[in-house]
């Protein structure tokens, strides 16, 4: 599986392509409406067949490029059923499986920054959305949010894979790109080391963070699959 990573400097977002080499179906997972040029020109150079554009959840601070995806390439949007998008061709629950080629990816369903979170394993490596970030999470304080089902959803779940899967966040504010489950069992500073579910939702509870700029616009945008 070849997997690139691609920004936005505005919202310091990850999006990632991903894609079988041997039969070229790809995937991109969180989308910028703002980058579909960009990213479009990048899939046709590549000589990519785009069979997806997945959602790790409805963004708050960014809108998806997944809509216009879909009417120049044909492309299938998956979001997760809690996440409310009607616009998604695909509905994703826990466990369903999207085929490139020989290649899969498996949704997890990792609720607690929203209630529709998912994470996408991929061939080693896991793209984790705003649920886990590297030596963060993500916040839990809007749609849906809960900080007790983050802890389970990050102990449960994504902290019970291999230590040496890629971690591919939804986001990063210090220049870091990846990092890996084991890493971020030991060095995370909400979560690593064991750390109690009650010390955690603490730490949540009480981070006091200002709306995001853009949840006004970005999440109906988001619902609309970026074509309202």
């Amino acid at each position: 599986m070849k997997v690139r990573q691609l920004f936005d400097q505005d919202t310091w977002t990850y999006t990632y392509l991903v894609w079988d080499e041997e039969t070229r179906e790809a995937a991109i997972i969180d989308s910028v409406k703002e980058q579909f040029d960009r990213d479009s020109k990048y899939i046709e150079a590549l000589d990519l067949n785009l069979k997806y554009a997945l959602e790790t959840h409805v963004h708050a601070d960014h809108i998806t490029a997944s809509g216009k995806h879909r009417m120049l390439f044909g492309t299938k949007v998956g979001v997760h059923r809690d996440g409310g998008s009607e616009c998604a061709n695909i509905q994703i629950e826990d466990g369903d499986e999207f085929k490139l080629g020989s290649q899969t990816i498996k949704a997890i369903h990792t609720p607690g920054h929203t209630a529709g979170d998912v994470s996408f394993l991929i061939d080693g490596a896991v793209f984790t959305g705003d649920a886990l970030l590297i030596r963060a999470c993500g916040r839990t304080d809007f749609q849906q949010g809960d900080s007790a089902t983050l802890y389970e959803s990050i102990t449960q779940k994504l902290f019970t894979l291999p230590d040496d899967t890629i971690v591919y966040p939804g986001h990063d504010y210090s220049g870091f790109t990846a990092s890996t489950i084991g890493e971020e069992k030991a060095l995370n500073p909400r979560l690593g080391q064991n750390r109690p579910k009650e010390a955690f939702m603490e730490i949540m509870d009480n981070m006091n963070l200002p709306k995001p700029k853009r949840i006004d616009i970005a999440v109906p945008g988001n619902l609309a699959c970026g074509l309202a």
